[in-house]
């Protein structure tokens, strides 16, 4: 046992520390270097046949490459940009009522059998009979009532990065975006799947079209960290049983 708290010390002291660390200033971005976005920007996509690359017609100025000015600048390849869309405005409500009852009784009389309660019942005491040996009687009843009732509204654009192109063309996108005012950082984390079809001309695309996406909205500071309970707290839910 006092292996266990000394170790419990130890953690509370090392999380403590670091801590301390961060009292007096605003919390640091996270390094753009050595991310995913960063490493699909520096290294050399796949490469993408010419074809695209070719006049439009003998006489032609113009071309069919993503640098002219009628070619197809929408995010297809890894390291491209794109711009995700996130318009969130669901609303939820449920409500469920439940009741049940139940009753019984039961009876179980033997004034013969055999002729074994006449035998037993002079050595019974006074008042006792096997007439009625066993009588229970049960009531029970339940009833439940919950709802459920949420409304989320969420706002956003963020810029994203194709950080990988699947065999099957399936774009692997990854944004990032961190806004720090005073003392309060908010970050926003989106990444997916995306099909280079569902990007639109002005290389944007809505979150219903990502597929398992995962859209993180938070945030870490001072007002972030008063209104988390703390890791002695947490640990008391956790290992208290009441």
């Amino acid at each position: 046992m006092r292996l266990i708290l000394f170790c419990l010390a130890g953690l509370g002291l090392l999380s403590a520390c670091g801590r301390l660390e961060d009292v007096g200033r605003a919390p640091d971005f996270s390094p753009i270097r050595e991310t995913d976005e960063y490493f699909a920007m520096m290294s050399r996509p796949f490469p993408v046949s010419l074809e695209d690359e070719t006049p439009l017609g003998p006489a032609s100025l113009w071309n069919g490459g993503r640098e002219s000015l009628l070619g197809d600048r929408r995010a297809m390849q890894q390291g491209d940009i794109l711009t995700v869309v996130i318009e969130i405005d669901d609303s939820a409500e449920i409500s469920n009522s439940t009741e049940r009852t139940r009753s019984g009784s039961e009876s179980l009389s033997i004034p013969q059998l055999f002729g074994i309660p006449q035998r037993i019942a002079p050595e019974l005491p006074s008042g006792a009979s096997l007439d009625n040996a066993v009588s229970t009687d049960s009531n029970s009843s339940s009833a439940g009532d919950g709802s459920v009732r949420r409304n989320e509204k969420l706002e956003l654009r963020v810029a994203a990065t194709v950080t990988g192109v699947l065999p099957n063309g399936v774009l692997q996108i990854v944004g990032r975006q961190e806004v720090r005012v005073n003392f309060e950082l908010r970050e926003l984390l989106v990444t997916g799947y995306a099909r280079a079809q569902d990007i639109s001309r002005q290389n944007e695309i809505t979150y219903d079209k990502i597929a398992s996406a995962r859209i993180s909205y938070g945030g870490r500071g001072q007002i972030t960290d008063v209104q988390q309970p703390r890791y002695g707290q947490q640990i008391a839910d956790i290992l208290l049983p009441f």
